[in-house]
């Protein structure tokens, strides 16, 4: 992997008399053109403890990044006060522990980059498509939130949302005020099921048939992009879509 650069090329274009290339600078004498023109491309820091998923976001942007990489928060913010800005950095929102130190959040890492790097786009790279997760990422100073389950389409423009300093949430975040996303059977439902009632309970008040109250439930699932009916009321109280 190339080494960063900060951003502050040569202002005559000369070059380097460590014979790099800065982005914008002309080719040394050892230096070809082609990695004169890769050195220009955006550069984007990837935080995540997980090497496969830093494999996939250097296939999903292709060749039009340099991908740097980082398997801590703690690492990722250290890498930013010692060698300068990227143009971009996704980072993920789980506690990250490299062993030593503290645990930082994916909030906390972003507010500390936000202070130390304030030009920077900041993608938010979430465990599921939820909207208390995307607000919060935005709350702490993101400019972009995507989550896992989306595909490499969604995190490209997440990415290029971030670099042009403009606002991007996955498409599969329910919208802000979703209380229109489950109908009011859903939320009757649901309600109970938050009351500790069984599925057989809620059927028997509400006059419906189990059959009846298992659809309902499954799709309130998968409207709130729940993994289960507890993970679904967590969402829900969070929400205000139920009391």
């Amino acid at each position: 992997m190339p080494p960063f650069l900060p951003h502050d090329p040569d202002p005559a274009g000369l070059g380097s008399a460590d014979g790099v290339s800065r982005p914008g600078a002309e080719p040394t004498p050892n230096q070809s053109r082609s990695e004169a023109v890769l050195s220009e491309h955006p550069h984007c820091l990837v935080i995540d403890d997980h090497p496969l998923v830093r494999l996939g976001v250097r296939g999903a942007l292709g060749d039009g990044f340099e991908i740097h990489e980082s398997a801590s928060h703690e690492e990722g913010l250290e890498l930013i006060r010692d060698i300068g800005s990227f143009d971009v950095t996704i980072v993920d929102m789980g506690a990250l522990a490299n062993g030593v130190g503290p645990r930082l959040s994916g909030d906390e890492t972003i507010r500390a980059l936000c202070e130390i790097a304030p030009g920077m786009g900041i993608v938010a790279h979430g465990e599921r498509p939820e909207r208390h997760l995307a607000t919060a990422a935005m709350q702490a100073g993101a400019s972009a939130y995507v989550a896992r389950t989306a595909g490499p389409g969604e995190l490209r423009q997440a990415v290029d949302a971030a670099l042009a300093q403009k606002s991007f949430v996955d498409p599969a975040v329910p919208p802000k005020g979703s209380r229109g996303k489950l109908t009011r059977r859903q939320r009757e439902i649901l309600q109970r099921l938050a009351d500790g009632e069984s599925s057989a309970a809620a059927a028997r008040e509400l006059d419906l048939s189990g059959e009846t109250v298992k659809t309902h439930t499954k799709n309130i699932l998968a409207r709130l992009g729940a993994r289960n009916r507890t993970h679904a009321v967590a969402i829900a109280l969070r929400e205000s879509l139920i009391d």
